[in-house]
């Protein structure tokens, strides 16, 4: 016979494995299933780890997990070719219990977390592909796997198994995903000398900085580089949307390139060495984006639910709250002996009202606005360095004659007038 689980779980990245821990600790028969090696092979991340909604689901992780650093310093540049306009926010509190976030680093943190499941009681298959789910009467019921005899049975299979999620495609729950709704990340971690990365940033002891960068990062295409810091390493990495990547006929790995040789951020990987090149799609359609994430059987977690906020880069712990959240939802379905759609459907409420859907519907229109009017990249960004710079440039000008020369270098009247009308635009689709 072949055998059966209360819950199947696809993919062990933060929201299966959240949804995992959640379940076998309250003594459901769990079973997360990874395709890699490992949890974490198959992922890349940034590398910022929000705190919160982790220490809900293990309370102190910090004291055991293998982050690398507390962020006491979040950086944003707005760069150009030569110049960069740099704003950020240092608190020494962060760098204390009981933290804000840390830089981590997924191959570490994966598996440690994966761990923290199978001590509740979860059963942990790695290297394990899910092909497809096994329908009865159009209720998900089990899951085949590349397996001898594998086919697996559950009450609910929860779909954690990433952004182009083939197995929610399959039952219907979405079509192909557009060339605007996901973005191509590529990374690099970097090998660098504790100390060095200390004195480069600025830093104490275990601190460690972020650095977020628009503008000539991407050449204009909608997106953000980063760089982090880990103990003895950095990571830098740029995501672009696939739509702009398209049209102006980049790779990734173009641009990352680009990145680590501009002369503003060249300084800061000086001397380093690569361990790892990695490469990952992310979803950023947002609220518009978001496939159904219920049916009979079934539900959908994380990244293949377009569970992220682009604007604030937050992804892993919108996942982790929606594996808790579908956690929860499956212990009230069990008590009632009810798996159907309607049951599972206090999943999808709960989303919503949960701080992750109240974030995805401010910014439901957010990403696309951008993505539509690339010029707030390729334009106002050089524009304010461009007067930055003149506006700090001591050559004799009185800084009356500086401030009338600034402005009447960003344009005519009609010019001027179409600044203050895109940048209403901008606020509305913020607010």
């Amino acid at each position: 016979m072949a055998e059966k689980f209360d819950v199947i779980v696809v993919g062990a990245g933060p929201a299966g494995t959240s949804c995992a821990y959640t379940l076998a600790k309250a003594g459901v028969n769990v079973l997360l299933i990874e395709r890699g090696e490992y949890p974490g092979s198959k992922n890349v991340m940034g590398g910022v780890l929000y705190r919160k909604t982790m220490e809900d689901i293990v309370p102190g992780f910090y004291k055991d997990a293998p982050v690398e650093r507390p962020i006491v310093e979040q950086r944003f540049m707005m760069l150009d070719k030569e110049s960069a306009v740099t704003f950020s926010y240092k608190g020494l509190e962060w760098g204390q219990e009981p933290y804000n976030n840390f830089t981590v680093l997924r191959a570490k943190f994966d598996q440690w977390f994966a761990e923290k499941a199978v001590q509740q009681g979860a059963l942990l298959v790695n290297e394990t592909v899910v092909l497809e789910c096994i329908t009865q009467d159009g209720r998900v019921v089990g899951v085949r796997t590349d397996r001898p005899d594998g086919d697996l049975y559950a009450d609910v299979v929860v779909l954690a198994d990433g952004v182009n999620s083939l197995l929610a495609k399959s039952l219907g729950f979405h079509k192909e995903f557009r060339p605007d709704e996901v973005a191509l990340a590529v990374m690099e971690v970097l090998k660098l000398d504790r100390k060095i990365i200390e004195d480069r940033f600025s830093l104490e002891g275990d601190q460690g900085c972020t650095f977020e960068i628009f503008g000539d990062s991407t050449h204009g295409i909608l997106g953000t580089a980063w760089l982090y810091t880990n103990k003895d390493s950095l990571n830098i990495g740029v995501g672009a949307m696939l739509s702009g990547l398209i049209k102006r006929k980049l790779k990734p790995y173009e641009l990352l390139e680009y990145v680590k040789t501009h002369p503003i951020l060249r300084p800061y990987i000086q001397g380093s060495e690569q361990q790892e090149y990695l490469a990952h799609l992310i979803p950023e359609g947002g609220y518009r984006s978001m496939p159904k994430v219920v049916g009979d059987g079934v539900i959908v977690v994380g990244d293949a639910a377009q569970l992220v906020n682009a604007i604030h880069r937050e992804g892993s712990n919108m996942a982790m709250a929606s594996g808790v959240l579908a956690a929860e939802t499956i212990l009230e379905a069990k008590e009632a002996g009810d798996y159907s759609a309607a049951r599972l459907d206090k999943y999808r409420a709960r989303l919503l009202d949960s701080f992750v859907g109240q974030d995805l519907k401010k910014y439901k229109d957010a990403t696309h606005h951008f993505e539509k009017y690339p010029h707030y990249f390729e334009k106002y960004i050089p524009l304010m360095n461009r007067a930055a710079g003149e506006l700090f440039t001591v050559d004799g000008t009185s800084k009356r004659e500086k401030q009338r020369k600034i402005w009447q270098g960003i344009g005519t009247a009609g010019e001027k007038f179409k600044i203050a009308q895109d940048l209403f635009k901008a606020w509305r689709v913020m607010k």
